[in-house]
């Protein structure tokens, strides 16, 4: 996946996708907290995450079925990898220690983080 930012407009349609997996317009915008969203934003959005590929839809009639094209998990990664190349100089160590330091995480929070990173030096 390459490299794409989203905006909090399109983050926010794109959980709803995440969430629903196959959706319509309609049901979209009735996903919107009040005040809702124009259609005509949403349909906008939604052509713009088109051309990201982030989004496809399948055509029934005159209406239109869209769909994630990327896991969220996989954009998490790639954000989470692109905030560390960008502020930590792409060391995962150097984002530890300042993820870790600055947290404010409870004793029993970084033992917990410790048996994540021994697990995985096992494996």
């Amino acid at each position: 996946m390459k490299d794409i930012k989203l905006t909090d407009s399109e983050k926010k349609l794109m959980e709803i996708l995440w969430e629903k997996k196959r959706i319509f317009m309609k049901d979209i915008l009735d996903s919107y907290p009040e005040p809702k969203p124009a259609a005509t934003t949403i349909a906008t959005l939604l052509k713009r995450m088109q051309n990201k590929d982030l989004v496809g839809y399948k055509l029934y009639g005159n209406s239109r079925e869209y769909y994630p094209k990327v896991e969220k998990g996989e954009y998490f990664n790639e954000e989470m990898t692109s905030m560390i190349d960008r502020f930590f100089n792409s060391s995962v160590t150097q984002f530890a220690s300042f993820f870790t330091s600055n947290a404010k995480l409870s004793q029993k929070q970084l033992k917990e983080l410790r048996d994540i990173i021994d697990q995985q030096i096992e494996e």
